[in-house]
């Protein structure tokens, strides 16, 4: 069954690594996302491109680049960084990827769809 909040242990997810997620959003809309630790710090988004609504990893086996520094939709390429889920390059610059909220609960991290 798909929650509203999605937790990950803080020490689970190292520096470069990605998970995907599935959250109800308060109306019961399911949400797929992904959660990023990008040098450190986790961020979430939906996995939907901002150009065509496609999934990042649709083509690929994850979301980022071959150099590890920014994510990647496979379909058309659009390349977004990671920290702010804007899109720098490719068919949408300018669109960001839609974020998830990341909140720390002691030694665990909480994601969820935003209010």
């Amino acid at each position: 069954m798909d929650a509203e909040t999605w937790r990950l242990d803080a020490h689970t997810l190292a520096p470069g690594q990605t998970v995907k997620l599935r959250l109800r959003r308060h109306g019961g809309q399911l949400v797929e996302g992904f959660v990023v630790n990008h040098a450190g710090t986790l961020v979430a988004y939906v996995n939907a491109c901002p150009h065509a609504g496609n999934p990042l990893d649709l083509r690929a086996a994850g979301f980022y680049s071959q150099d590890g520094r920014h994510l990647v939709c496979s379909v058309h390429g659009a390349v977004f960084a990671p920290d702010t889920g804007v899109c720098t390059e490719g068919p949408c610059p300018g669109a960001r990827l839609d974020p998830l909220t990341v909140t720390r609960d002691g030694d665990a991290f909480v994601i969820s769809c935003p209010t």
